[in-house]
């Protein structure tokens, strides 16, 4: 399952990577809205799970020069683009990236961490993992008792006119992406089980939305 996971990421973005940043940027909005608010101090490590391109890691870096940032993604040819941005932009010695999967990656053994991390996000890639809720719950585990992990992706599209939903939707299932409701649903029965705490709020009319997950200890 794992080695299909990643075959298949390799197949859709082996050409895609080349031109992702220039065309994810008219859709994929509110990313630099959740780095921009995000209370990141100085030595704490955050893991961007599926960084595709590192373009959310470069910012990050450049925003907080203090922080250690780390990045999975599942394809190995969006980290060979990946990569090749972070040598460009000089940050090699600020950012490690390496292949693996939401629900079985490992901060002791690809970045070799002795201890779990203090910030997850998923930047638009939950709405790409068919098994989002194994991803969560594993995430959860990856994070310090009162760690963070921080997520923006597309919304349910609810205050926006129904033909752009269809057609965004429709759109989008091209690059197996789907609207996820249900996920801030599970964010909710964790909060309501004492498992966390969150805090969500729509961007755009609902086109995306950001949601904080605050472990509890």
């Amino acid at each position: 399952m794992a080695m299909d996971a990643r075959s298949a990421m390799d197949q859709m973005y082996r050409y895609q990577r080349h031109i992702y940043d220039f065309t994810r940027k008219y859709y994929l909005f509110g990313r630099d809205s959740l780095i921009q608010d995000l209370p990141i101090l100085p030595g704490e490590t955050i893991c961007e799970v599926g960084c595709g391109t590192a373009r959310n890691l470069i910012t990050l870096a450049h925003r907080f020069p203090q922080a250690q940032l780390y990045g999975i993604d599942a394809s190995d040819e969006m980290l060979k683009t990946a990569q090749q941005a972070i040598d460009k932009a000089g940050l090699t010695h600020r950012i490690q990236i390496a292949q693996g999967l939401a629900q079985d990656f490992d901060g002791r053994a690809l970045f070799g961490l002795n201890e779990p991390f203090d910030r997850l996000l998923f930047s638009y890639s939950l709405s790409m993992i068919d098994e989002w809720q194994a991803a969560i719950d594993y995430g959860i585990t990856q994070i310090k008792p009162d760690g963070f992990i921080h997520i923006v992706d597309f919304g349910n599209q609810d205050q926006l006119p129904k033909w752009f939903k269809n057609v965004l939707g429709a759109w989008l299932s091209a690059f197996h992406v789907r609207f996820r409701p249900e996920i801030r649903n599970y964010f909710d029965e964790l909060a309501a089980r004492g498992d966390g705490h969150v805090s969500f709020r729509n961007f755009m009319r609902g086109y995306a939305y950001l949601l904080t997950f605050e472990r509890a200890c």
